[in-house]
């Protein structure tokens, strides 16, 4: 995987200076469209791919719909001394001041979801950057890092800054998807979703309920292939399924995989 001139700017990446500037006129991703996830490296898509899903490092497809993947509720490993020292107080510790990390990708520590309004400050600019380089919709990740936080960290809480989230995104003129947490489907108000591996979990009638059509879905070869042939055969004709390999690296990479149905 995966600012304001109050701020200041992450490693390798400009600096915002204002604020999201309001623009009216987003819109979601076309339903059921071929979609690629390119976070490991973007590379050209096929030829009747229609959305593309890249890191906020890198550039936008400016032929096909691209969404701008922000890891907006954990850190990215390589950006943590950044946040030590721009926004330590953002970062969710434990009762001895340890930083909180992820259990499941080592390095990605927590951030503070409590502290709502100051996090949406850093990562709307984000966003912000994310728009102006040509982006026209944001998956911000891990919102469901509460479950992982040992219980300083609830489901309000994940709530309450989704729901500044959508509005900063919708002021910067893009569309908001919902990244995996089926139990939120719905709740916040995210415009779609991306959800990893439902059919290994029995999560994929949750999107659809939520958002119909508009659902971007991804089977990983490592599960083997009946969960992407379950998912293809239960939704491929309702909506859009990929099978990736799991570090979704770039084609003509060793590993790489990219299937849709």
């Amino acid at each position: 995987m995966l600012l304001s001139a109050c701020t200041g700017s992450g490693p390798d990446e400009p600096a915002v200076t204002s604020s999201p500037v309001a623009e009216a006129g987003w819109v979601p991703p076309p339903a059921d469209a071929v979609f690629d996830y390119q976070l490991g490296g973007a590379y050209p898509p096929a030829g009747d791919v229609g959305i593309v899903v890249r890191d906020r490092t890198a550039a936008p497809d400016p032929e096909r719909y691209s969404v701008c993947y922000v890891n907006a509720f954990q850190t990215q490993p390589g950006e943590n001394d950044w946040w030590a020292r721009e926004h330590d107080d953002l970062l969710l510790k434990d009762a001895k001041g340890g930083y909180v990390e992820d259990p499941d990708w080592p390095g990605e520590r927590l951030l503070d979801t409590r502290t709502a309004g100051e996090l949406a400050d850093v990562v709307g600019a984000w966003f912000a950057g994310c728009k102006a380089k040509g982006f026209r919709a944001v998956e911000p990740d891990n919102l469901d890092s509460w479950t992982r936080s040992g219980g300083l960290l609830t489901r309000a809480d994940a709530l309450a800054y989704g729901k500044i989230l959508i509005d900063r995104a919708h002021a910067a003129g893009l569309a908001i998807a919902q990244k995996n947490t089926p139990e939120l489907s719905g709740e916040a108000g995210f415009d779609f979703a991306i959800a990893e591996e439902c059919a290994v979990y029995d999560e994929c009638g949750d999107y659809r309920d939520a958002y119909g059509r508009q659902v971007y879905e991804i089977e990983y070869t490592d599960n083997g292939a009946d969960a992407y042939g379950k998912a293809c055969k239960s939704y491929g004709g309702e909506i859009s399924i990929i099978l990736r390999d799991r570090d979704v690296v770039p084609a003509g990479k060793p590993g790489y995989r990219y299937e849709h149905c």
